[in-house]
Formats: structure tokens, C-alpha cells, sequence
């Protein structure tokens, strides 16, 4: 940048400094907020959307996590507990599989608490979705190791523990949806109903639309087989 003075290119190498420090300082606060949110729902929730504690950065990293936690089980855990037929596996499905539920939700969650007003929005109600994941990356790491020293016999306290990681989960993503949307106890569950069947709407929809496309590309390659043969 030539045409920039020295004291010109001092301030804007403090400005980058000083974004990229406020950054990474939001960051980890926001990441570690998160702990305090799995521990505090109704407050930590609240204060996630409402005092802007969360962001997009660290939600994305808990998703990242959460998935990279669910492949690592296939091939960590103890074959007592699961069993992976690697050749019949295809990573980019599995993580799909993960990621279009908790997509069908957001948005269908988002979509049925906003005509019956709804405080929040698209993004907050993924960011809400994302902390709620905290439990079990963090519960599922250790058990991935105990899984490889129990013996059968203590397989019971591996298998209620697993199930809690995911309990305990569902139960933050009820109380981040109550706190963001500003629901009373009863709306909220009724509302999470309601977007259980919204997802099962969407996946209807989903499932036509893509039947459609299919018949349609299968009728147009017949026209063109037939062309083709009296060619």
C-alpha cells in the first residue's frame, strides 16, 4: 500500500490488532459461557440471546465438536457397545444424518413459534440449539475410554451414562427454547411438539419434491431413448 504514510499504516495494523483481540476475547468468553449455560439454563439461556453471550463462532464449534465426538465413538468404543461395518459406511451420510435433523428442527422450530409470537429469531434459535450440545461432547469423550475397561458386567453404567449425555441435552434444548422465545412452561413444550411436527412436514415435503424430480429426469431419459431409437 504505497500510497499509505507510516502513522497511516500504525493505525491500521492497531485496528486489525485490536479486532482480531476482541474477537478472540468474545470468543472464548462466549465459548466458555457455554459451561455455565448447561449448569444455569434458565439464566444462561436468557443471557445467551438476550445480553448477546453467544455467537455463531462458538455455536459452530460445538456443532464441530459434537460431530467430530459421534465419529470418533465408531472407532474408539468398545465393540461391546458398537459395532461399525466400515465398509458399509459412508462418513459424509453419517454426518448428514446429523446435521438435517438438527437443520429440520431450527427451522421448524423458528418457523411455528413465529406465528404465535415468538420472541426469537432464525439464528438464535440455532445458537441455542448448538449450546445445548455441550453435554455430550463433554460427557461422551471419557466414556469413549471406559467404554474399553468395563467388562460386561459394569456395561449397564456405560449405557446410563450415554443415555444421560443425550437427556440431559434435550432437556437444555427445551429450556434454550422457552428462554429465547419467552414461553411459559406449558406453550413450550407445546411448541416443541408443534415443531416435531413441522420437521415431519417438512421431510413430506422434501420427500415429494424430490420423488417429482425423479419421475420427471426418468419420463425426459425415456423421450430421449425413444428419440434415440427411432434415430
Amino acid at each position: 500500500m504505497a500510497g499509505l504514510t507510516i502513522n497511516e499504516n500504525n493505525i491500521i495494523g492497531k485496528c486489525a490488532g485490536w479486532f482480531k483481540n476482541t474477537f478472540n476475547a468474545k470468543y472464548w468468553d462466549s465459548l466458555k459461557f457455554s459451561l455455565y449455560c448447561i449448569t444455569h439454563p434458565l439464566d444462561g439461556f436468557w443471557d445467551l440471546t438476550h445480553e448477546k453471550r453467544g455467537t455463531y463462532a462458538a455455536a459452530n464449534t460445538i456443532l464441530f465438536l459434537t460431530i467430530l465426538i459421534r465419529i470418533l465413538k465408531l472407532k474408539y468404543t468398545s465393540f461391546i457397545f458398537i459395532t461399525v461395518y466400515w465398509e458399509e459406511l459412508n462418513i459424509f451420510l453419517y454426518i448428514a444424518s446429523i446435521l438435517f435433523p438438527l437443520a429440520l428442527f431450527v427451522i421448524g422450530n423458528w418457523a411455528t413459534t413465529t406465528l404465535f409470537d415468538g420472541k426469537g429469531r432464525l439464528g438464535q434459535v440455532y445458537i441455542g440449539t448448538c449450546y445445548s450440545l455441550v453435554p455430550y461432547p463433554l460427557m461422551q469423550i471419557p466414556l469413549m475410554f471406559i467404554s474399553n475397561v468395563v467388562t460386561n458386567e459394569e456395561a449397564e453404567f456405560y449405557s446410563v451414562l450415554s443415555a444421560l449425555s443425550i437427556v440431559w441435552c434435550g432437556v437444555l434444548i427445551i429450556a434454550a427454547m422457552g428462554q429465547i422465545h419467552e414461553f411459559s412452561g406449558a406453550k413450550n413444550i407445546l411448541f416443541m411438539i408443534f415443531s416435531l411436527f413441522a420437521m415431519l412436514v417438512m421431510v413430506f415435503i422434501l420427500l415429494l419434491f424430490f420423488s417429482m424430480i425423479s419421475q420427471g429426469v426418468a419420463y425426459f431419459y425415456s423421450l430421449y431413448r425413444e428419440f434415440m431409437f427411432r434415430m
